[in-house]
C-alpha cells in the first residue's frame, strides 16, 4: 500500500491526520470533485527540475506553476517540469502522480505556493490515486519545512 511510509512518518511525529478514501482518479481537479474538496483547497504536487536537480512544487489543484517566477526565486539557470520517466524511479513506493508533498521522505528541496499557507489544513495524495491525506497546515510545514514562495 503505497501510503504506508507517509502515515508511519506522521504517526512517528505524532500529528494528526485524517485519511480519505476516494474513486481512482488520476488529475488534481478530477480528484479533488471525487473527493468534493474545492481544486483551491487540494494541494497538489509537481515535480520540476531545477538546474538539473529534481525539486517538489506544491500548489493549489486549481493552479498551475509559474516557472519563471520559481527561477527568480531559486536563482537558477534554468527551471522546468519533469518528464515522468525521468522521475518515476524516485518514489517506489508511489503511484506515478500520486506522490505526497514530503520531499524530505525522498531527498528533495520543497517549494510551496503562498496561497496554501493561508489555509488552515491541507489536502494532497497520499502515494495512490484512490486515497488523500487531510492535515493541519501547520504540522506540513513543521514536518517538511518547505521553502514558500509566489508560485502562481
Amino acid at each position: 500500500m503505497p501510503v504506508k511510509k507517509l502515515k508511519k512518518f506522521l504517526d512517528s511525529h505524532g500529528v494528526k491526520y485524517v485519511s480519505i478514501s476516494h474513486s481512482p482518479a488520476y488529475s488534481a481537479q478530477a480528484v479533488a470533485a471525487t473527493a468534493h474538496i474545492p481544486g483551491k483547497e487540494l494541494a497538489k504536487t509537481v515535480i520540476v527540475k531545477i538546474d538539473d536537480r529534481f525539486a517538489m512544487v506544491v500548489l493549489p489543484a486549481s493552479c498551475r506553476v509559474h516557472l519563471g517566477r520559481l527561477k527568480a526565486a531559486t536563482s537558477a539557470d534554468r527551471v522546468e517540469l519533469a518528464i515522468e520517466r525521468e522521475f518515476e524511479n524516485l518514489f517506489p513506493d508511489c503511484e506515478m502522480g500520486a506522490m505526497p508533498p514530503f520531499g524530505n521522505l525522498y531527498d528533495m528541496d520543497v517549494y510551496v505556493a503562498e496561497q496554501l499557507t493561508e489555509d488552515e489544513e491541507i489536502a494532497f495524495s497520499a502515494g495512490s490515486h484512490s486515497e488523500l491525506v487531510k492535515m493541519l497546515y501547520k504540522d506540513f510545514e513543521n514536518l517538511v519545512a518547505p521553502k514558500i514562495t509566489e508560485l502562481i
